[in-house]
């Protein structure tokens, strides 16, 4: 109950800051409830005169409400389908800058990690180069002489986000109890993701390891790369890993003067994404300029691990398969992907979904290359799927709202990039290697993989089974009876034993064979 009135009065003082910054002014009040529209009007009447902007609304609240809500406006800003289109490109403006804490605090978490003085582990510790909600970044220098950046986490964080997030647990689930929306969005959902996204980043060990996940997958990469952490002075409170020296892709004229080939760069960064989400199913899902760089040898460098999306095989199909049906203009093919991905119930047809997708496809095929946005192409296949039952799937939306990023960073370098014909030889090329032939081969082999294992687990379960009986023969020669049941269950294993190697075989024969010829 007590935990009820906290909750409430923490909502109540977002409630006052939106209103009093002007934000309430962003949202519809005839999709509301007749009280939340109320509650709206009444909102309003405190709005701050000469508000700005709806990005700078939004933009001025978010960061009066501090850290927690500068994060969730970040994160919200990756939820159109939560939060609509709108809000959502407003908040993609929000700007993750906070003020910097003093130099003896970071000293102090430095020292405290590794237990001695700062100067012994970095010769040279510059002031805050960089500040944001959760951590600041420090350019520091090695005793072998090697540059690296410091990222420290900011001193009582995980206390604040863990009050903030009870108050958005509080209210998602209130959303959800009076609307059937809120349920379909999934809020409570919207929320959680969050909390396992900060809970990650406030351990900066995770992010480390997140770095060097992408490394290893991108090691073969001639025109991307990451850089790899430190392990030895990397900890909870602290990362370490190289200084990037490059030209940001914010600045579009110094990569001109610097003799770097702007389209190419362009297709670069859109090929490089769709190779870490398809190929891969692992990628940085926040692509914005401050976090690319261009280094001297013309490679695209990808800085700050906070944030990453993940794709399972059956997302990076769903997804290489749809890209390809809109390529091709295969409408069908993209409506029968959703079915069998288990997205739209099967109590839709797929022809009436086809025609659906069908409204969001064609209208692109009359414009020129440049004109076409695969990022809106799938915030269109997204809205749509809403119509038919489709459950939010976090993950998808995440990749949907980094490539409106991504595509927009590369439309920068080449206003004129042909976002269909760059995507087309990855997402190819994974679907030849990974739906063909050799790819049916593989997931035979896995199958196989997977249940030999299970075959090399048998006899154990055979000596447990010999030993259980045993147990009860004695329990039976020493008076105990067993009741019919149990004397049944017993034969029943017996059996399964004696079938287990015979239908293993056929098992493995049936997988090899659909492997080959399926």
């Amino acid at each position: 109950m007590i935990s009820s009135f906290f909750h409430l009065a923490r909502g109540a003082r977002v409630g006052f800051v939106l209103a009093r910054e002007g934000a309430l002014a962003l949202v519809d009040p005839s999709v509301l409830p007749p009280l939340a529209r109320g509650l709206i009007r009444v909102g309003r009447l405190i709005e701050r005169r000469g508000a700005g902007s709806s990005a700078t609304r939004l933009a001025a609240a978010m960061t009066r409400l501090g850290p927690s809500y500068v994060k969730f406006g970040q994160f919200l800003a990756t939820r159109p389908d939560v939060v609509g289109m709108k809000i959502a490109e407003d908040l993609s403006a929000l700007q993750d800058r906070m003020p910097a804490f003093p130099m003896a605090e970071a000293r102090a978490i430095v020292e405290a990690a590794h237990g001695v003085k700062l100067e012994t582990l970095f010769p040279e510790f510059s002031e805050p180069v960089a500040a944001a909600s959760i951590a600041q970044v420090h350019r520091a220098r090695l005793k072998d002489g090697r540059e690296v950046a410091v990222k420290i986490l900011r001193p009582g964080i995980r206390d604040r986000f863990n009050r903030d997030l009870a108050a958005m647990r509080f209210g998602a689930e209130m959303a959800e109890q009076r609307s059937a929306e809120a349920q379909r969005l999934r809020f409570t959902g919207v929320v959680e993701t969050l909390a396992r996204s900060v809970a990650m980043e406030m351990d900066l060990r995770l992010e480390a390891a997140a770095l060097s996940e992408f490394a290893e997958n991108t090691k073969d990469d001639t025109d991307f790369r990451v850089p790899e952490p430190d392990w030895q002075l990397t900890a909870r409170e602290m990362l370490v890993d190289e200084w990037i020296d490059g030209v940001r892709l914010s600045d579009v004229e110094g990569l001109r003067a610097a003799g770097h080939d702007l389209p190419e760069l362009a297709r670069n960064i859109i090929q490089s994404f769709l190779k870490h989400a398809i190929r891969d199913g692992f990628f940085h899902a926040d692509m914005h300029p401050g976090n690319l760089f261009v280094d001297a040898e013309g490679r695209l460098v990808a800085v700050d691990g906070g944030i990453m999306g993940r794709l399972g095989l059956k997302e990076r199909r769903f997804l290489a398969e749809i890209l390809l049906g809109f390529i091709t203009r295969d409408y069908t093919r993209v409506a029968q992907v959703h079915f069998e991905a288990g997205y739209v119930p099967a109590h839709h047809d797929v022809a009436d979904f086809a025609q659906a997708i069908r409204a969001v496809g064609e209208p692109i095929h009359d414009k020129r290359a440049d004109q076409i946005s695969m990022a809106k192409v799938l915030t269109l296949l997204f809205e749509i799927t809403g119509m038919f039952d489709m459950a939010t799937r976090t993950e998808l939306v995440m990749l949907q709202k980094t490539m409106v990023v991504v595509e927009g960073v590369a439309r920068t370098l080449d206003p004129h990039l042909d976002m269909w014909g760059t995507a087309d030889p990855v997402v190819r090329s994974w679907i030849t290697h990974n739906l063909g032939p050799i790819g049916r081969l593989e997931e035979a082999g896995r199958g196989a993989r997977s249940l030999l294992g299970s075959l090399a687990a048998l006899p154990e379960t055979v000596v447990r089974a010999e030993r259980v009986l045993g147990q009860l023969e004695d329990a039976s020669r020493h008076g105990f009876s067993l009741d019919e049941r149990s004397v049944e269950a017993i034969g029943r294993a017996e059996a399964r034993r004696n079938r287990w190697g015979n239908i293993a075989l056929w098992v493995i024969a049936g997988l090899l064979a659909y492997g080959v010829f399926g």
